[in-house]
């Protein structure tokens, strides 16, 4: 598929079906794109399907599966896009959180592979009724240890806001959890003790409370 030029490929291209539920539209819109006038359109349309679709089908189906409808907040950015972003948060400019573009290729970049040559998708998601429920200092590790235990993830960064946190599928899945929010730093990543094996006990009052 060429890169959308035209009103009517943009819309062709917005409708390709990544899931059960979700259209590539779904991840299009950007706060930054939108101010700034850019076209936050893929280079490669192929290759951001291919890695949206593994998001889609291999973590944001199954999280809507069990806990309702899931928010975007964020999701795909092209390098045009990304690039400025990174670009006014170097100057300190507030409201742009975009880490440089090669940090980001197979992120938010989903349509370029990292250096290692893999691809992968990242969107910053809301779990609204999971917010409504468990909005206490902490709360938020009880979605991260269901999600450990039970998706094929590669990494989670959550934030304060909602509990609004990125969520990402990737080839080599890293398998790490970070937060902005108390206790910030990282919950756990390969190596630590806390990694394997089932961590039942800390996701269980989700379900209990219902």
């Amino acid at each position: 598929m060429k890169k959308p030029a035209s009103v009517a490929s943009l819309t062709e291209f917005g409708r390709v079906r990544l899931s059960k539920t979700f259209f590539m539209r779904d991840f299009l819109f950007s706060d930054i794109a939108s101010i700034h006038g850019f076209n936050n359109v893929p280079d490669n349309p192929d290759l951001a399907i291919a890695a949206g679709t593994r998001l889609c089908e291999d973590l944001l189906e199954p999280l809507q599966d069990r806990f309702g409808r899931i928010a975007v907040r964020s999701a795909y950015r092209s390098a045009e896009v990304n690039g400025f972003g990174n670009d006014m948060q170097r100057a300190g400019k507030s409201g742009y959180n975009c880490a440089v573009n090669e940090a980001n290729y197979a992120g938010h970049i989903w349509d370029r592979l990292d250096a290692e040559g893999c691809m992968g998708a990242t969107a910053c998601i809301v779990v609204p009724s999971f917010w409504d429920r468990f909005n206490g200092e902490g709360d938020w590790q009880k979605l991260a240890w269901w999600i450990h235990d039970h998706l094929p993830y590669s990494s989670l960064y959550f934030f304060p806001k909602y509990w609004a946190f990125n969520i990402t599928w990737h080839e080599r899945p890293e398998r790490r959890i970070d937060s902005y929010v108390k206790p910030s730093g990282c919950l756990t990543k390969p190596g630590m003790a806390n990694h394997a094996g089932s961590h039942e006990e800390e996701w269980e009052p989700i379900f209990q409370s219902r």
